[in-house]
């Protein structure tokens, strides 16, 4: 492949929107989030019924904006829920594409990335299909996975594409390699995990998705077991409402009525008490797992890195850093540039400077 023209279409899907980029080589060249309405998405029940409507939409831009996808090297898209994987890029592959299609490991928007990118791949030969550091990218020591029942083992299930890429940009803001960095990385958005980095793999963190660690606007988090297995056979509540309580309808959505970050700090700024305690106790939350994982890493950390869209509310960050800067030095990432990251990957790969895996895991 040509080093000097390697094109790249980039996928991310999310809930409510699917955000897609072009590079050329580092270059970003477009760049557009496509916003889904609840009554875009309503006539799907599952994830993956959204395929073809989500893979229109994203058509439907490209050539408005004469995007020539004759002219793109590589698609990568946002990795999925399929079996626990090692980080790196993966091609995707029949089996990947049934796995995700089907959602072996449960349903969710970035299971879309693999499905459309590998698509839109096939109808024009020649163009490579990725993924790179999905959701359940899975680095953990076994020590981790024990949870106190042998029916139930712990997961990893979380932020893995951004949590690596801000502790690699911070290894090179510092002059020194991830793989030689004991961090803790903090992502911090619908979703809040916390992940131990020793020497380059993550090997301990929360699940984010399926109710672990700190509430989060929208989830739910860790809760008391005995309350909620009350809950479950109280008879009020069907199994569905109750996977919404831990993920969608949980945390300040459930306390405050919003998931929008933005919306429970413009309502501390104006005086809002309420909001301020539950915004302090999520910050307070977030605190006791960045505590955890320093004992995973046995107390020796070159730093405490946050990142995601809450890192932008600088009060919360202060509420924090008074809990933990006694740990490691504190850096603040806001935002996250997931787009960046998958096209920066793809480029890697494109450049012989990591090498593609194919996905091959039968979940045995």
């Amino acid at each position: 492949m040509n080093i000097k023209s390697t094109r790249i279409l980039v996928i991310n899907p999310g809930s409510t929107s699917t955000k897609i980029a072009i590079y050329d080589n580092t270059v970003c060249t477009l760049l557009k989030t496509l916003h889904h309405s609840m009554a875009d998405l309503a006539p799907y029940k599952t994830i993956s019924e959204q395929f073809e409507f989500r893979k229109s939409v994203i058509l439907w831009e490209l050539e408005h904006d004469r995007v020539d996808l004759d002219s793109i090297d590589i698609i990568i898209g946002r990795g999925g829920l399929t079996y626990p994987l090692k980080s790196g890029v993966y091609y995707i592959n029949e089996l990947m594409v049934e796995h995700c299609r089907t959602g072996v490991m449960g349903e969710h928007a970035s299971n879309l990335g693999s499905l459309i990118a590998n698509e839109i791949a096939q109808m024009h030969p020649g163009t490579i299909a990725l993924i790179a550091d999905p959701v359940v990218t899975d680095e953990m020591d076994d020590i981790a996975r024990v949870s106190g029942h042998p029916l139930l083992e712990r997961l990893s299930i979380f932020h893995a594409l951004n949590q690596k890429a801000v502790a690699r940009q911070h290894a090179s803001k510092i002059g020194r390699l991830y793989e030689e960095l004991d961090l803790i990385v903090v992502h911090l958005g619908g979703g809040i995990t916390v992940g131990a980095h020793h020497k380059g793999k993550v090997i301990d963190v929360n699940n984010g998705l399926d109710g672990e660690g700190p509430f989060s606007p929208e989830r739910s988090g860790t809760l008391p077991v005995g309350g909620l297995i009350g809950l479950c056979f109280s008879g009020k509540y069907t199994q569905d409402e109750m996977r919404l309580m831990v993920n969608g309808q949980g945390g300040l959505v459930a306390y405050l009525g919003t998931n929008d970050a933005r919306e429970v700090e413009l309502a501390v700024n104006q005086g809002d008490e309420k909001a301020a305690f539950y915004l302090e106790a999520m910050a307070y939350q977030v605190s006791k797992s960045i505590g955890e994982m320093a004992t995973v890493l046995k107390g020796k950390i070159d730093g405490i890195l946050i990142t995601g869209g809450i890192a932008y509310d600088k009060n919360l960050m202060s509420q924090i850093r008074e809990r933990v800067e006694f740990i490691a030095p504190v850096s603040v990432y806001p935002g996250q540039d997931e787009l960046k990251a998958l096209a920066m990957n793809a480029l890697m790969v494109a450049r012989g400077e990591v090498e593609a895996i194919v996905y091959d895991k039968t979940g045995n």
